[in-house]
Protein backbone atom coordinates (compact mmCIF):
# COMPACT_ATOMS: atom_id res chain seq x y z
CA UNK A 1 0.00 0.00 0.00
CA UNK A 2 1.37 3.63 -0.92
CA UNK A 3 1.92 6.08 1.47
CA UNK A 4 0.52 9.83 0.69
CA UNK A 5 2.51 12.25 2.89
CA UNK A 6 0.71 15.82 3.47
CA UNK A 7 2.89 18.25 5.28
CA UNK A 8 0.39 21.47 6.63
CA UNK A 9 2.69 24.52 7.87
CA UNK A 10 0.88 25.77 10.61
CA UNK A 11 1.52 29.47 12.83
CA UNK A 12 -1.42 30.44 15.37
CA UNK A 13 -3.72 27.87 13.60
CA UNK A 14 -5.83 26.91 16.31
CA UNK A 15 -9.51 27.37 14.66
CA UNK A 16 -7.93 25.47 11.82
CA UNK A 17 -5.48 22.30 12.64
CA UNK A 18 -8.42 20.11 14.16
CA UNK A 19 -11.35 20.28 11.43
CA UNK A 20 -8.04 20.02 8.63
CA UNK A 21 -7.12 17.50 9.55
CA UNK A 22 -10.60 15.34 10.35
CA UNK A 23 -11.39 16.81 6.62
CA UNK A 24 -8.34 15.13 5.44
CA UNK A 25 -8.91 11.73 7.19
CA UNK A 26 -11.94 11.62 6.17
CA UNK A 27 -11.14 11.92 2.54
CA UNK A 28 -8.91 9.06 2.88
CA UNK A 29 -11.65 6.76 4.08
CA UNK A 30 -13.78 7.54 1.45
CA UNK A 31 -12.22 8.16 -2.08
CA UNK A 32 -8.48 7.02 -1.09
CA UNK A 33 -8.71 4.29 0.90
CA UNK A 34 -6.35 2.47 -1.17
CA UNK A 35 -3.64 4.67 0.51
CA UNK A 36 -2.00 5.16 3.99
CA UNK A 37 -1.63 8.46 4.87
CA UNK A 38 1.00 10.25 7.20
CA UNK A 39 -0.01 14.00 8.25
CA UNK A 40 2.44 16.26 9.11
CA UNK A 41 2.19 19.60 10.84
CA UNK A 42 4.99 21.62 11.16
CA UNK A 43 4.51 24.75 13.94
CA UNK A 44 6.33 27.99 13.77
CA UNK A 45 5.94 28.94 16.87
CA UNK A 46 2.40 29.47 17.52
CA UNK A 47 1.38 32.02 20.24
CA UNK A 48 -1.92 30.56 20.50
CA UNK A 49 -3.44 26.79 21.42
CA UNK A 50 -2.66 25.13 18.20
CA UNK A 51 0.56 23.09 19.85
CA UNK A 52 -1.73 22.09 22.79
CA UNK A 53 -4.11 20.32 20.19
CA UNK A 54 -1.77 18.88 18.02
CA UNK A 55 -0.96 17.07 20.99
CA UNK A 56 -4.17 15.70 21.55
CA UNK A 57 -4.27 14.83 17.55
CA UNK A 58 -1.55 12.76 17.67
CA UNK A 59 -2.36 10.72 20.33
CA UNK A 60 -5.61 9.40 19.14
CA UNK A 61 -4.03 9.13 15.72
CA UNK A 62 -0.53 7.66 15.39
CA UNK A 63 -0.35 8.81 11.29
CA UNK A 64 -0.52 12.32 12.62
CA UNK A 65 2.92 13.76 12.82
CA UNK A 66 3.62 17.19 14.43
CA UNK A 67 7.15 19.30 14.32
CA UNK A 68 7.75 21.91 17.05
CA UNK A 69 9.83 25.06 16.11
CA UNK A 70 11.18 26.63 18.78
CA UNK A 71 11.14 30.16 16.87
CA UNK A 72 9.96 30.69 13.80
CA UNK A 73 11.82 30.06 11.14
CA UNK A 74 10.15 31.97 8.37
CA UNK A 75 7.41 31.24 5.64
CA UNK A 76 9.88 29.44 3.26
CA UNK A 77 12.25 27.23 5.78
CA UNK A 78 9.65 25.55 7.67
CA UNK A 79 7.39 23.82 5.41
CA UNK A 80 10.32 23.23 2.90
CA UNK A 81 12.06 21.58 6.05
CA UNK A 82 8.93 19.65 6.78
CA UNK A 83 8.73 17.91 3.16
CA UNK A 84 12.49 16.42 3.83
CA UNK A 85 11.13 14.87 6.89
CA UNK A 86 8.31 12.85 4.70
CA UNK A 87 8.77 9.43 3.69
CA UNK A 88 5.83 8.43 2.02
CA UNK A 89 5.88 8.07 -1.95
CA UNK A 90 4.70 11.39 -2.47
CA UNK A 91 4.03 14.93 -0.45
CA UNK A 92 1.43 16.81 -0.83
CA UNK A 93 1.92 20.56 0.68
CA UNK A 94 -1.16 22.63 1.67
CA UNK A 95 -1.76 25.50 3.68
CA UNK A 96 -3.57 24.67 6.93
CA UNK A 97 -6.48 27.67 6.45
CA UNK A 98 -8.16 25.63 3.76
CA UNK A 99 -7.27 27.95 0.88
CA UNK A 100 -5.93 25.06 -0.60
CA UNK A 101 -8.88 23.06 -1.00
CA UNK A 102 -8.56 19.28 0.41
CA UNK A 103 -11.39 18.11 -2.42
CA UNK A 104 -8.16 18.78 -4.83
CA UNK A 105 -6.16 15.99 -2.97
CA UNK A 106 -7.96 12.76 -5.05
CA UNK A 107 -7.25 14.94 -8.53
CA UNK A 108 -3.61 15.32 -7.82
CA UNK A 109 -3.13 11.51 -6.48
CA UNK A 110 -5.19 10.24 -10.08
CA UNK A 111 -2.23 12.53 -11.84
CA UNK A 112 0.29 11.22 -9.78
CA UNK A 113 -0.69 7.63 -10.57
CA UNK A 114 -0.82 8.48 -14.12
CA UNK A 115 2.57 9.25 -14.51
CA UNK A 116 3.31 13.31 -13.24
CA UNK A 117 6.14 13.62 -10.76
CA UNK A 118 5.09 16.81 -9.96
CA UNK A 119 1.09 18.38 -9.97
CA UNK A 120 0.41 21.23 -8.73
CA UNK A 121 -2.79 23.96 -8.42
CA UNK A 122 -2.54 27.19 -10.22
CA UNK A 123 -5.01 30.09 -8.70
CA UNK A 124 -7.28 31.05 -12.14
CA UNK A 125 -9.25 33.11 -9.91
CA UNK A 126 -9.76 34.04 -5.87
CA UNK A 127 -12.09 35.07 -3.35
CA UNK A 128 -9.73 36.84 -1.69
CA UNK A 129 -9.21 40.85 -1.91
CA UNK A 130 -9.46 42.20 -5.70
CA UNK A 131 -7.07 44.61 -5.86
CA UNK A 132 -4.41 41.79 -3.99
CA UNK A 133 -4.90 39.20 -6.74
CA UNK A 134 -4.42 41.74 -9.38
CA UNK A 135 -1.13 42.66 -7.45
CA UNK A 136 0.23 39.09 -7.22
CA UNK A 137 -0.90 38.64 -10.70
CA UNK A 138 1.69 41.71 -11.42
CA UNK A 139 3.81 40.11 -9.21
CA UNK A 140 4.18 36.94 -11.07
CA UNK A 141 3.96 38.58 -14.65
CA UNK A 142 7.08 40.67 -13.49
CA UNK A 143 9.75 38.02 -12.45
CA UNK A 144 8.19 35.85 -15.55
CA UNK A 145 9.55 38.27 -17.43
CA UNK A 146 12.95 39.35 -15.82
CA UNK A 147 13.72 36.01 -14.17
CA UNK A 148 16.37 33.63 -16.87
CA UNK A 149 13.93 30.47 -15.73
CA UNK A 150 10.74 29.55 -16.16
CA UNK A 151 8.60 31.04 -13.21
CA UNK A 152 5.11 29.55 -13.03
CA UNK A 153 2.33 32.23 -12.53
CA UNK A 154 -0.19 32.16 -9.86
CA UNK A 155 1.62 29.17 -8.04
CA UNK A 156 1.86 28.56 -4.52
CA UNK A 157 3.53 25.63 -3.32
CA UNK A 158 0.03 24.07 -3.10
CA UNK A 159 0.73 20.73 -5.23
CA UNK A 160 2.30 16.93 -4.75
CA UNK A 161 5.21 16.29 -5.21
CA UNK A 162 7.10 12.06 -5.96
CA UNK A 163 9.47 11.01 -3.70
CA UNK A 164 12.21 11.36 -6.09
CA UNK A 165 11.52 14.85 -6.52
CA UNK A 166 11.74 15.20 -2.73
CA UNK A 167 15.45 13.29 -3.10
CA UNK A 168 16.33 16.14 -5.48
CA UNK A 169 15.23 18.50 -2.71
CA UNK A 170 17.37 17.04 0.13
CA UNK A 171 20.19 16.79 -1.94
CA UNK A 172 20.38 20.92 -3.07
CA UNK A 173 21.11 21.78 1.03
CA UNK A 174 19.88 25.59 0.42
CA UNK A 175 19.85 27.16 3.73
CA UNK A 176 17.34 29.80 1.72
CA UNK A 177 15.10 27.41 -0.77
CA UNK A 178 12.46 28.73 -2.38
CA UNK A 179 10.33 26.02 -4.22
CA UNK A 180 8.21 27.93 -6.40
CA UNK A 181 11.37 28.43 -8.37
CA UNK A 182 12.87 25.36 -7.77
CA UNK A 183 9.39 23.58 -8.77
CA UNK A 184 10.22 25.85 -12.03
CA UNK A 185 14.09 25.41 -12.44
CA UNK A 186 14.63 21.62 -11.57
CA UNK A 187 11.06 19.92 -11.04
CA UNK A 188 9.86 16.99 -13.46
CA UNK A 189 7.46 17.05 -16.14
CA UNK A 190 4.62 18.51 -14.28
CA UNK A 191 0.41 18.40 -14.62
CA UNK A 192 -1.09 22.21 -13.92
CA UNK A 193 -4.60 22.19 -12.42
CA UNK A 194 -7.01 25.30 -12.39
CA UNK A 195 -8.66 26.10 -9.33
CA UNK A 196 -10.27 29.07 -7.68
CA UNK A 197 -9.22 29.99 -4.26
CA UNK A 198 -11.55 30.39 -1.44
CA UNK A 199 -11.23 32.96 1.42
CA UNK A 200 -9.62 31.93 4.69
CA UNK A 201 -11.85 29.30 6.59
CA UNK A 202 -11.09 31.26 10.13
CA UNK A 203 -8.60 32.72 12.01
CA UNK A 204 -6.40 36.20 10.90
CA UNK A 205 -3.60 35.46 8.29
CA UNK A 206 0.41 35.93 9.02
CA UNK A 207 1.35 37.83 5.81
CA UNK A 208 1.49 41.17 5.83
CA UNK A 209 3.50 43.79 3.52
CA UNK A 210 6.88 42.76 4.85
CA UNK A 211 6.33 39.10 4.38
CA UNK A 212 5.43 39.66 0.93
CA UNK A 213 8.04 42.21 0.39
CA UNK A 214 10.56 38.96 1.33
CA UNK A 215 8.97 36.87 -0.98
CA UNK A 216 9.04 38.72 -4.02
CA UNK A 217 13.06 40.01 -2.85
CA UNK A 218 14.15 36.41 -2.74
CA UNK A 219 12.72 35.21 -5.66
CA UNK A 220 14.37 38.54 -7.85
CA UNK A 221 17.78 37.98 -5.91
CA UNK A 222 17.44 33.88 -6.58
CA UNK A 223 16.03 33.63 -10.41
CA UNK A 224 17.44 37.04 -11.93
CA UNK A 225 20.52 39.30 -12.76
CA UNK A 226 18.12 41.90 -14.32
CA UNK A 227 18.90 43.91 -10.74
CA UNK A 228 22.28 44.53 -11.15
CA UNK A 229 22.39 44.66 -14.94
CA UNK A 230 19.92 47.55 -14.48
CA UNK A 231 22.40 49.24 -12.05
CA UNK A 232 25.43 49.03 -14.04
CA UNK A 233 23.10 50.06 -17.12
CA UNK A 234 21.56 52.95 -16.03
CA UNK A 235 24.36 54.18 -14.32
CA UNK A 236 26.65 54.24 -17.47
CA UNK A 237 23.73 56.07 -19.35
CA UNK A 238 23.79 58.45 -16.31
CA UNK A 239 27.12 59.42 -16.33
CA UNK A 240 26.94 59.95 -20.21
CA UNK A 241 24.33 62.36 -19.94
CA UNK A 242 26.10 63.74 -16.72
CA UNK A 243 28.74 64.44 -19.22
CA UNK A 244 27.25 65.88 -22.43
CA UNK A 245 25.73 68.38 -20.17
CA UNK A 246 28.76 69.15 -18.27
CA UNK A 247 29.97 69.69 -21.34
CA UNK A 248 26.92 71.73 -22.95
CA UNK A 249 27.62 73.92 -19.71
CA UNK A 250 31.28 74.57 -20.41
CA UNK A 251 30.92 75.46 -23.46
CA UNK A 252 27.95 77.79 -23.11
CA UNK A 253 30.10 79.80 -20.58
CA UNK A 254 32.83 80.04 -22.58
CA UNK A 255 31.07 81.60 -25.11
CA UNK A 256 28.77 83.73 -23.10
CA UNK A 257 30.85 84.45 -20.34
CA UNK A 258 29.59 87.51 -18.93
CA UNK A 259 25.76 86.53 -19.72
CA UNK A 260 25.66 83.58 -18.93
CA UNK A 261 25.07 82.78 -15.23
CA UNK A 262 25.25 78.64 -14.65
CA UNK A 263 23.35 78.86 -10.94
CA UNK A 264 23.33 76.62 -8.50
CA UNK A 265 19.54 75.26 -9.42
CA UNK A 266 21.00 72.70 -11.97
CA UNK A 267 23.85 71.53 -9.70
CA UNK A 268 21.28 70.69 -7.17
CA UNK A 269 18.98 69.14 -9.38
CA UNK A 270 21.13 66.81 -10.34
CA UNK A 271 22.69 65.59 -7.87
CA UNK A 272 20.23 64.91 -5.81
CA UNK A 273 18.93 63.12 -8.78
CA UNK A 274 21.93 61.07 -8.99
CA UNK A 275 22.31 60.83 -5.49
CA UNK A 276 18.71 59.19 -4.94
CA UNK A 277 19.66 56.84 -8.08
CA UNK A 278 22.84 55.62 -6.24
CA UNK A 279 21.15 55.32 -3.07
CA UNK A 280 18.11 52.82 -4.41
CA UNK A 281 20.74 50.32 -6.51
CA UNK A 282 23.03 50.56 -3.33
CA UNK A 283 19.75 48.94 -1.63
CA UNK A 284 19.25 46.29 -4.48
CA UNK A 285 22.76 45.46 -4.45
CA UNK A 286 22.40 45.07 -0.72
CA UNK A 287 19.60 42.55 -1.26
CA UNK A 288 22.18 40.19 -3.29
CA UNK A 289 24.61 40.38 -0.88
CA UNK A 290 21.97 39.50 1.80
CA UNK A 291 20.99 36.66 -0.36
CA UNK A 292 24.72 35.23 -0.77
CA UNK A 293 25.44 36.02 2.64
CA UNK A 294 22.71 33.47 3.98
CA UNK A 295 23.88 31.01 1.82
CA UNK A 296 27.56 31.27 2.41
CA UNK A 297 27.00 30.90 6.24
CA UNK A 298 25.09 27.51 5.65
CA UNK A 299 23.08 27.92 8.65
CA UNK A 300 20.38 24.47 9.18
CA UNK A 301 16.78 25.33 7.91
CA UNK A 302 15.31 24.81 10.97
CA UNK A 303 16.09 23.67 14.63
CA UNK A 304 13.69 21.32 16.00
CA UNK A 305 12.16 21.41 19.67
CA UNK A 306 9.78 18.29 19.33
CA UNK A 307 8.82 16.08 17.25
CA UNK A 308 5.82 13.16 17.89
CA UNK A 309 4.83 10.30 16.48
CA UNK A 310 7.69 9.70 14.02
CA UNK A 311 8.48 6.70 16.08
CA UNK A 312 11.54 4.86 18.15
CA UNK A 313 14.25 4.99 15.65
CA UNK A 314 14.03 9.08 15.06
CA UNK A 315 15.30 11.30 17.10
CA UNK A 316 13.03 14.01 19.41
CA UNK A 317 13.98 17.57 20.88
CA UNK A 318 16.74 19.38 19.00
CA UNK A 319 17.29 18.22 15.08
CA UNK A 320 18.61 20.08 12.19
CA UNK A 321 19.42 19.83 8.33
CA UNK A 322 23.02 19.29 7.55
CA UNK A 323 24.74 18.39 4.44
CA UNK A 324 21.51 17.97 2.90
CA UNK A 325 20.68 14.62 5.07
Amino acid sequence: MKTISIVVPCYNEEENVIPLSRAITALFEKELADYRYELIFIDNDSRDRTRELLRGLCQSDPDIKPIFNPKSFGQFNSPYYAMLQTSGDCTILMAADFQDPVEMIPQYVREWESGYKIVIGIKKSSQENKFMYWLRGCYYKLIKKLSDVEQIEQFTGFGLYDAKFIQVLRGLNDPTPFLRGIVAELGFKRKEIPYEQPLRRAGKTSNNFYRLYDAAMLSITSYTKVGLRLATIFGSICAGLSMVVALVYLVMKLIWWDRFPAGMAPMLIGMLFLGSIQIFFIGLLGEYIMSINQRVMKRPLVIEEERLNFGRDEKSGAQQIQDGE
